[in-house]
C-alpha cells in the first residue's frame, strides 16, 4: 500500500477528544492552553528558555515552531464542552519511504495522567497506518522523562538516543530519544491502548 498524506482538514473524533485541524483563530486558546513554564521546563518547544510569557511574543514562537503547511497540525479538543487543551501533529511525511512523525505535542498540565493523550495517539497512529504508512515516530528530548515515559506507555519501541539534533533555547544541544510503531506493531499497540482507555473508561 503507497503511504499518502491524510487530509489536514480531516476530524478524528474519540470518546474524550476530537482532533481538528489547528487554525490562527485558536492560539489565543491554545496560549491559555500551554502557554505555562510548566510545559517548557520538560524540554518542550526548546526547553524553559523558550517560554514566552506574553501572548505576542509566545505567537511569534508558535508561529515558527510548529509544522504549519508540512504537516497536519492538530487541535486537541475535549468533546465535552470542546475546549481547546493542547496540540499535536503528524508531519515529516516520507511517501516514498512509508514514514510519518507524531511530534510536537504539547497539553494543558490539568489534562496530564489522564487518557488524552492516550487517545490523541490512538487516533493519529491509526489515521497513518489507515494511510498506509509503514513506520511512524515519536521522539522526545532526552531530559524530559515524562514525555519519554509517555511514548512508553503507547507501546512504542525505543530505538536510540540521536546526540546533539539541534540547539536548545539557552544554547545548550539537545540530544533526542527516538521510538516508534512500525505497521506490523500497530494490532498490538492498538489493542493494548484501546484495552488502556476502556479500563480507563470504567473507573470513571
Amino acid at each position: 500500500m503507497t503511504a499518502s498524506r491524510p487530509d489536514p482538514a480531516a476530524v478524528l473524533d474519540g470518546r474524550l477528544v476530537r482532533l481538528r485541524a489547528l487554525t490562527l483563530d485558536d492560539l489565543p486558546d491554545l496560549f491559555d492552553a500551554i502557554g505555562r513554564p510548566e510545559v517548557f521546563a520538560g524540554g518542550w518547544g526548546g526547553g524553559p528558555a523558550a517560554y514566552r510569557d506574553t501572548y505576542e511574543e509566545w505567537r511569534d514562537f508558535i508561529l515558527g515552531y510548529l509544522a504549519w503547511g508540512s504537516g497536519n497540525v492538530t487541535a486537541v479538543c475535549l468533546r465535552d464542552g470542546d475546549r481547546l487543551v493542547g496540540t499535536t501533529t503528524l508531519g515529516d511525511f516520507d511517501l516514498v519511504n512509508g514514514s510519518a512523525h507524531i511530534g510536537w505535542t504539547a497539553y494543558a498540565p490539568e489534562v496530564w495522567g489522564t487518557s488524552v493523550n492516550a487517545e490523541t495517539k490512538r487516533l493519529l497512529l491509526g489515521t497513518a497506518f489507515d494511510h498506509g504508512f509503514e513506520r511512524v515516530k515519536l521522539q522526545a528530548d532526552v531530559l524530559n522523562e515524562r514525555s519519554r515515559a509517555a511514548i512508553l506507555r503507547l507501546g512504542a519501541t525505543f530505538e536510540g538516543v540521536l546526540r546533539h539534533t539541534q540547539p536548545r533555547a539557552d544554547g545548550s544541544w539537545r540530544d533526542t530519544a527516538v521510538y516508534s510503531v512500525l505497521r506490523e506493531e500497530w494490532p498490538r499497540v492498538r489493542d493494548g491502548l484501546d484495552a488502556r482507555l476502556a479500563e480507563a473508561a470504567a473507573a470513571e
